[in-house]
Parts: C-alpha cells; sequence; structure tokens
C-alpha cells in the first residue's frame, strides 16, 4: 500500500492525469469507491477523471459527484496514472478496457480472491470485507482527504457489498471503519432509506414474479430463479432492478447456493450467484469466466 501512495502522491506533485475506473453494471462497492477515490483526490489536483463504468442504477442516484462521471474516447485521451476498483480482471472494465492500454501506470485495488493482479501495484486484499474498506484504510494512511461526501460513499460500499453487514466478511475492523465515518458526518439513516426503502413498484413486482418462479435443487440446497425479458415488459421494470433478488433466495433456510438467471438484450444470460459458507462462488463464477 505504501507504494501505492507514492506513486499517487508523486503522480500529483507532478501534476499527473489521474484516472478513476471500476467495473461494469456498477454497484455499490463499486461505485462508492471509484467516487470516495476521485473525491479525495480531487481536492488534491486539478487532473482527476471520473470515469463512467456503465449505466448507474438508480439505487445509486444519490450518491455525491456523479455529474463528475464521464464516457471517455480513449484514443483522444492521454492518463499518466489509471486507479482501478473493484475490479478482478481487465475484462470486468467492459468497454473501459481499453484504457489499461494507454494508461502509463496502474493501481489495481480489489478485496476479491480471483483478481489477477493486472496492475503495476496491486493492492488486493481478500480479507477486507470490500474495496471501500481498502479504499478508506488508503486514504487514512496517507492523510489524503475525506469528508461528508467521501464517507457516505464509502459507507455504501461496504454496506452494500456485506449484505448490510450480515456476511462472514465483516470483521472487527469493518465496524471500526463504520463508526469512523461517522466522524466526518455521515447519515446513516438517510443512507439506508435511499438503498434499502425506496424500492418502486415495478421493481416489487419483478421481485414477485421472479421468486414465483423459483425453483429448489439438491434437496433444497440450491435454489435458481429467473428474469426474463417478458418480465421486464410486464412489470415495467428496468434491467438494473435485479439488485436484492439473488441474496433473498440465498437467505433462505437450508440454501447453500443461489443463482439468477437474467435474459439481456442480445439473448445472452447472465448470472449471479450468491453462496453461504460451504461453497465458493468465485469458483462457480469462474468457469463461467466470470466474478468479481
Amino acid at each position: 500500500m505504501n507504494k501505492a501512495i507514492n506513486l499517487i502522491q508523486d503522480s500529483i506533485s507532478k501534476d499527473l492525469s489521474i484516472a478513476v475506473v471500476s467495473h461494469k453494471n456498477p454497484d455499490g462497492d463499486s461505485l462508492g469507491s471509484l467516487i470516495a477515490m476521485g473525491l479525495s483526490l480531487d481536492k488534491l489536483s486539478k487532473n482527476v477523471i471520473f470515469v463512467k463504468p456503465d449505466v448507474i442504477p438508480e439505487d445509486y442516484l444519490f450518491l455525491p459527484a456523479l455529474e463528475k462521471m464521464i464516457q471517455l474516447d480513449s484514443l483522444n485521451i492521454d492518463i499518466d496514472l489509471l486507479i482501478v476498483l473493484d475490479s478482478s480482471d481487465p475484462d470486468r472494465l467492459g468497454l473501459n478496457k481499453n484504457l489499461l492500454e494507454i494508461s502509463k501506470r496502474i493501481i489495481n485495488i480489489d478485496h476479491h480472491i480471483s483478481n489477477t493482479n493486472f496492475g503495476d501495484l496491486n493492492i488486493v486484499i481478500p480479507e477486507s470485507s470490500s474495496t471501500g474498506e481498502i479504499v478508506f484504510e488508503l486514504l487514512s494512511k496517507a492523510n489524503f482527504p475525506i469528508d461528508t461526501d467521501i464517507a457516505t460513499c464509502i459507507y455504501t460500499a461496504i454496506s452494500t457489498d456485506t449484505g448490510r453487514f450480515s456476511y462472514q466478511s465483516v470483521t472487527k475492523n469493518t465496524h471500526l471503519i463504520i463508526s469512523e465515518l461517522y466522524n466526518y458526518g455521515i447519515d446513516g439513516y438517510e443512507i439506508n432509506k435511499n438503498l434499502y426503502q425506496n424500492r418502486s413498484l415495478s421493481r416489487t413486482k419483478l421481485f414477485i414474479l421472479a421468486v414465483s418462479n423459483l425453483e429448489f435443487y439438491k434437496d433444497g440446497k440450491v435454489a435458481i430463479a429467473k428474469v426474463t425479458k417478458d418480465m421486464y415488459s410486464k412489470t415495467g421494470a428496468k434491467p438494473d432492478e435485479t439488485e436484492g433478488i439473488v441474496e433473498f433466495l440465498r437467505d433462505t433456510e437450508g440454501v447453500e447456493v443461489a443463482c439468477l438467471l437474467k435474459e439481456l438484450k442480445n439473448n445472452d444470460v447472465k448470472l449471479s450467484v450468491r453462496t453461504k459458507e460451504y461453497v465458493d462462488a468465485n469458483k462457480i463464477c469462474s468457469f463461467f469466466d466470470g466474478g468479481g
């Protein structure tokens, strides 16, 4: 981590361009980590680029600084330092993958055990509950700025990637970081209301349809549900409104592996997997060239 901090500080002192990016199909950890890192560096340098990873899900439209995010034509820009967050391998960046080719240096920050260490410097800590947890520790250790907006993003990152602090990855350190975030003036109630108590009616209808098609295998240990394009049409829901379905399946008593199959516009199918303690979800996803 010290080498990464030194590289970032050197880039700032030399007024070099720094870009922050995270994976396609963004979630709370990837977006929260990206914005938190970007905002902190933005207070120190005029040359920070917030790269928009994809369409922002409605769950996260309350986050600060979304207006700073831009989609890049990477052929027309020059990046001295690229900071990649919450992405286990280059393919997770989607259309932004080519940024790796035009960036002079790359720092890879992630908590997925499947990370391929594709950066020039890699801060990959599988023991961390989330990338947001790592970002907080890096900013704190480097004495980089943290304010209410940055703390809000980190809280969002950690909360969403730990199932509201219910996963096995949560440790004493996780809760100590959350406690620290309150010192920066976050409103935990307001964040949670935006994240978990603001679901649209169409999303609820989609949830009901998906669960009604639920099938169990292996004596109830495996639960599989599907979301089809027809279900989107019937409910008026958007493709990014499937958040929470697979977690609900996993939380069912006796279920060890929960899967959600989502039909995409191009007729591809996206598989989301959640597991409990006996099965490694990363191994399942890596079999299909996914994960992270």
